[in-house]
């Protein structure tokens, strides 16, 4: 009998032990897939699945978004973090109706080509909506393939095009059993293969993993410490933003004054909301979220 490959390993035990996510269920349309790429970046599961859920009850496809504002995306976004996303998702909604008739596209090339939407959200739509394969390499699954294949305890800070190659070789060739890998993978360094605490004696690859056999080498260099939240400007920039999200029209100034004490960082971090395209001035006086109103009056 034949050994099953990395792939097939991993796949078996995800059918038997993946986590019961609701946009994982076979019902699910591609875009309520898209939004929950985009929610989970850098976001734990549990946060995401009541915003998704309620995300998806008031826009359940992209047309139904694409017809409301940006501010009510913000909105809706609440305390997710990272509320940019709620505008790239926005845009990309827009996108999709212009282009694709309100259809997430199933191609490649048109997904990349979506605003907002990056190298990993591209290839995971492809291959949790359409079954396409495609490697779909975050943090998890970069951990996974370095520690089992090349025996290194960490993949370092960022995707690069190596990780994308050595991911796709461990890819069955059959598109289907190849996106269930990918999606195995995923978990495999979600709940086992995880940074700090890896729990090799339930993990599938075991056996075969490069890592296990050379002793489970700790990574070499600094280990990077949790961001400092507060007192940052990302802090600053969320109770800004939580005083305009609740008003109803625009946030006279001396309003903004009360949420932070040290004007130079207050300011600085309402300008960054502007620059993002989240916050727009209303004349001298007054600040909204974009696109809540009418146009605003153009300076000069």
């Amino acid at each position: 009998m034949t050994e099953p490959t990395f792939a097939g390993r991993v796949s078996r035990w995800y059918e038997q032990h993946a986590r019961d996510l609701p946009w994982r269920r076979p019902e699910v349309s591609p875009w309520a897939i898209l939004v929950s790429e985009v929610m989970l970046q850098q976001t734990p599961v549990a946060r995401v699945v009541p915003a998704w859920q309620a995300w998806l009850e008031r826009w359940p496809t992209p047309a139904a978004l694409a017809a409301s504002t940006p501010a009510e995306a913000i909105r809706m976004w609440g305390r997710l973090g990272y509320p940019r996303r709620a505008v790239r998702l926005h845009d990309c909604a827009t996108a999709i109706v212009e282009r694709h008739g309100g259809e997430v596209p199933d191609r490649l090339e048109q997904l990349l080509a979506l605003p907002g939407v990056g190298t990993y959200t591209a290839r995971a739509v492809a291959a949790f909506a359409y079954g396409q394969r495609h490697p779909v390499v975050d943090t998890n699954v970069r951990r996974v393939v370095c520690r089992a294949v090349a025996g290194e305890p960490d993949a370092g800070p960022t995707t690069r095009p190596a990780d994308l190659v050595a991911t796709e070789e461990l890819l069955p060739a059959e598109p289907a059993a190849a996106a269930l890998a990918s999606a195995a993978i995923m978990e495999l360094g979600a709940v086992v293969c995880t940074a700090r605490s890896p729990r090799c004696e339930v993990c599938p690859v075991e056996s075969t993993c490069a890592w296990r056999a050379s002793g489970r080498p700790a990574p070499v260099g600094p280990t990077r410490r949790p961001q400092r939240y507060a007192g940052t400007d990302r802090q600053v920039r969320g109770l800004l933003l939580g005083v305009l999200r609740e008003a109803t029209g625009p946030v006279p100034y001396q309003r903004l004054d009360q949420v932070w004490s040290d004007e130079v960082q207050r300011a600085r971090a309402l300008a960054g909301l502007v620059t993002d395209g989240l916050v727009e001035p209303i004349g001298e006086t007054s600040f909204r979220l974009v696109g809540d109103g009418p146009p605003a009056p153009v300076a000069g």
